[in-house]
């Protein structure tokens, strides 16, 4: 078993940053693929980005790339997604996800095995 927990949300203007940290304990850490999600209220969960065992290749959706970036400490069993240029749009709650697999892709919600219990962004105009 994973545990993860995510930390570093709150509220910010529109332009602003933030930066999510998901904390991982229990088995190896460094053997899984780890993405972040998020959804917003009365939508589904999507996807945002991945990141590989080692973090030399990573995956981010459209709406988020370029502004989004996902990186790893696997020495602090850590990953991060550093936010910039945020818009109203990306208000939601953003959960961190694992995989049981070493490579990045863009994968579905239903393809990760471990999750945390999200962490509340809102971005106001």
């Amino acid at each position: 078993q994973v545990q993860l927990v995510e930390s570093g949300g709150g509220l910010v203007q529109a332009g602003g940053s933030l930066r999510l940290s998901c904390a991982a304990s229990g088995r190896s850490f460094v053997i899984y693929a780890m993405g972040w999600f998020r959804q917003a209220p009365g939508k589904e969960r999507e996807f945002v980005a991945a990141i590989n065992w080692n973090g030399d290749d990573n995956h981010y959706a459209s709406s988020v790339k370029g502004r989004f970036t996902i990186s790893r400490d696997n020495a602090k069993n850590t990953v991060y997604l550093q936010m910039s240029s945020l818009k109203p749009d990306d208000t939601a709650v953003y959960y961190c996800a694992g995989r049981r697999s070493s490579r990045s892709d863009y994968y579905r919600a239903s393809d990760m095995d471990y999750w945390g219990k999200g962490t509340l962004v809102t971005v106001s105009s």
